[in-house]
């Protein structure tokens, strides 16, 4: 492997981890701090993707407005979501969560087919990102993707700062630890739960908004993240955002290079990445809150 190749590869993996970054992120949040299991995370996910290719004719080379609307309107949704379902399930047993957010699947997926259909899509990138970047003489990388790595970067920084440096997070870390004694002080526990949901809604949809022009729409596009998330909640620590990071990178590059390298095996890579940490660190790498 030439080094133009080997940092083509490392771009990519860059890019994927950041993306899966964005959805696990918002699974650490509600899994986490929450304490429920959501299996309709992915679905958020696909959602999003769904967003852009329906949001994209009316917006035409305005892509970042594009984003921020969609975003908002996953928030929203998300919002109400909460209020009607989520609520219910705080205090319930796991097996009512799976069984509750595996209809939400269900309930999604049909949607989805009666609005839109069951056809492929694609989201073209608006054109002042539709260009390469030369790397050598004989490779280019999408500018699209560079786009796409530093809008993950900057929001994966502000959401830092907000869990770890606002008095905003300060209330999200405590209701996560002790809820009983945010509510004591004063605080709207479900009013806060409700505004955590709507993020980690808003932050699975952004992913697949940015996702959408380098790859397909299609239905069920949300069940391969959503496995792939809870390995990276697991394997960078339950509730932890800075773990959620860290391991989306590990997961982005041991999948790339095991692509490469071990074609015929790298489907297993990242489970085996999990075994891996979880002997070492049970866990996670990552403390909740950190």
């Amino acid at each position: 492997m030439d080094l133009a190749t080997f940092l083509v590869q490392c771009l990519n993996a860059v890019q994927y981890g950041l993306l899966l970054f964005l959805v696990a992120s918002g699974l650490t949040l509600i899994f986490g701090i929450m304490g429920v299991i959501n299996l309709a995370h992915g679905s958020f996910y696909m959602i999003g993707a769904y967003l852009a290719f329906a949001l994209a004719p009316y917006f035409v080379d305005q892509f970042v407005l594009m984003l921020l609307v969609g975003t908002l309107l996953a928030a929203l949704f998300g919002f109400v979501l909460e209020w009607l379902f989520f609520s219910f399930l705080y205090q319930r047993e796991h097996l009512q969560q799976v069984l509750m957010t595996y209809a939400l699947i269900l309930v999604f997926e049909e949607s989805r087919s009666l609005l839109l259909g069951n056809d492929v899509h694609g989201v073209q990138p608006p054109a002042w990102l539709a260009g390469s970047i030369a790397l050598g003489e004989l490779m280019s990388y999408p500018v699209y993707r560079l786009f796409a790595s530093a809008a993950c970067l900057a929001i994966a920084a502000l959401l830092y700062l907000v869990v770890n440096r606002t008095r905003l997070g300060m209330m999200v870390r405590a209701g996560a630890s002790n809820r009983d004694m945010v509510r004591g002080l004063g605080i709207d526990i479900r009013l806060l739960y409700r505004g955590v949901f709507a993020a980690g809604v808003a932050l699975a949809a952004l992913a697949g908004m940015i996702a959408a022009p380098m790859s397909s729409v299609y239905p069920g596009m949300g069940g391969s993240v959503l496995i792939v998330s809870f390995v990276i909640v697991v394997i960078g620590g339950i509730g932890s955002i800075t773990g959620a990071l860290v391991a989306s990178l590990l997961v982005g590059f041991v999948d790339t290079f095991g692509k490469v390298f071990f074609a015929e095996l790298s489907g297993i890579g990242i489970y085996l990445l999990m075994a891996i940490v979880l002997v070492w660190r049970p866990e996670g790498l990552m403390r909740r809150g950190h």
